[in-house]
């Protein structure tokens, strides 16, 4: 538990009420607020959870004023540098840096379990072709408890841990065989030489007919695309993970919650909605209409892409993806996208015209990943499975440590009631 040196003073109805602060390691102080309702007979009204902390952390920490990210305490732009995906998915599950012997080890348990029991194939053609990947992966994952139920006891910290690494393993497969499955290809099962990343492009795009080799530099773009989207706090899909947790669910039920809130439009489908507007627009002369009609506030049209709920200066994420965005379209080109050349042409505009570096609308990390997948060759439907599948290590981080929180009670948010006060029943003959 954080420090309690303080306390705040609500008064209300004549009533006094003493309520401790908590001071943490860094961010602003929480006011404790558990006893509220028994001692004073209210309760708080914060609808999004805003303002509320619903559980106490050491995974994550985003100050959105400074731009910072932390995993663990390490800068987002440091491990995007100098780190790899498995490397900060140990970070995030484990709390430390591994050493050498210990990612090795890591990575291997990681490596022998990314395939899928067999029976699951079989599981797959139940779904329409036609269907969403995200619906696909939903039902694949949830199922899992089916298939895996030797590792579904929550109070087993073994099971637990087998769970987490199946989870890690086996997500990215079951998001490479929605794609196959989706436009009619054979399923192409995971190699044991391969690294995470280029595992999972190969399982994505090749086929049975032919070699096929990753590019290092297509393969570095996804593992940074991996590490930057592997958690983010106590955002809308992480919540839900924690709150089905929080009933006991077993693990895979709970990725699949989190999988199935991720795939809102509002959060994880965030790149799929940018690259529909750069397709929306077209061509590099209308931008100056699409331009106009961002800046007009009578008009319903937004630029999607631009600016974070969070970060109120810059997401620390988009300047690494940035980076990467740039190694891939040089490798790829975009003289024949007209996509890609509306999506260089917006970032530089932002980047440079006053009205949107005055209201700080600069190009986030949903924009870059959009154009990376987009130039690797990804249809929109699989972004939000990219995505969920690099998120897994974190709802899983999130789950194993809500698990371990002794504080931790089953979700129950209160409710501010508008509706009808006590009326007595009328027969029907009588209404």
């Amino acid at each position: 538990m954080a420090a309690t040196t303080k306390t705040a003073t609500l008064t209300f109805n004549g009533k006094t009420i003493e309520l401790p602060v908590h001071s943490p390691t860094v961010g602003p102080d929480v006011i404790d607020i558990r006893k509220l309702y028994a001692q004073g007979d209210v309760f708080t009204y914060d609808p999004g959870f805003t303002s509320t902390a619903a559980c106490e952390s050491a995974i994550t920490y985003i100050d959105g004023d400074a731009g910072e990210l932390l995993h663990r305490g390490y800068p987002i732009e440091q491990l995007a540098e100098k780190s790899h995906f498995l490397e900060v998915c140990y970070l995030l599950l484990y709390g430390e840096l591994p050493t050498a012997a210990q990612i090795e080890d890591f990575e291997t348990r990681v490596t022998r379990h990314t395939m899928v029991h067999e029976q699951m194939h079989n599981f797959f053609r139940g779904f329409r072709r036609d269907a969403h990947p995200m619906a696909t992966m939903v039902g694949v994952v949830g199922a899992m408890s089916a298939f895996y139920h030797d590792s579904t006891d929550i109070n087993d910290p073994w099971q637990r841990e087998v769970a987490a690494i199946r989870m890690i393993a086996k997500v990215p497969t079951i998001a490479a065989m929605a794609y196959k499955y989706s436009i009619g290809q054979p399923f192409i099962y995971p190699r044991n030489d391969l690294d995470y990343a280029s595992n999972f492009l190969r399982m994505c795009f090749a086929v049975p007919a032919e070699e096929y080799e990753v590019d290092p530099i297509l393969s570095r773009a996804m593992d940074r695309i991996m590490m930057l989207h592997a958690d983010h706090e106590q955002n809308a899909s992480t919540s839900t993970v924690r709150l089905a947790g929080s009933s006991g669910a077993n693990p895979f039920a709970c990725i699949a919650a989190g999988i199935a809130c991720l795939w809102g439009p509002a959060h994880g489908g965030a790149n799929q909605a940018c690259l529909e507007m750069l397709r929306e627009i077209g061509t590099v002369d209308r931008i100056p209409e699409y331009i106009k009609r961002a800046k007009d506030k009578d008009d319903p049209f937004r630029l999607m892409g631009f600016g974070h709920r969070v970060y109120k200066n810059f997401d620390p994420r988009a300047k690494v993806m940035k980076q990467s965005a740039d190694e891939v379209l040089a490798l790829l080109g975009i003289e024949n996208n007209p996509t890609l050349q509306v999506a260089k042409e917006l970032e530089r505009i932002a980047l440079e015209d006053d009205y949107f570096v005055s209201k700080k609308l600069y190009p986030n990390v949903d924009f870059y990943s959009g154009i990376i997948l987009d130039a690797m060759g990804f249809p929109t439907s699989m972004f939000t499975p990219i995505f969920a599948l690099s998120r897994t290590v974190g709802w899983i981080s999130q789950w194993k440590e809500m698990i371990g929180d002794q504080a931790q009670k089953i979700g129950r948010p209160r409710q501010l009631y508008v509706g009808e006060t006590r009326r007595e029943y009328i027969e029907v003959e009588n209404r």
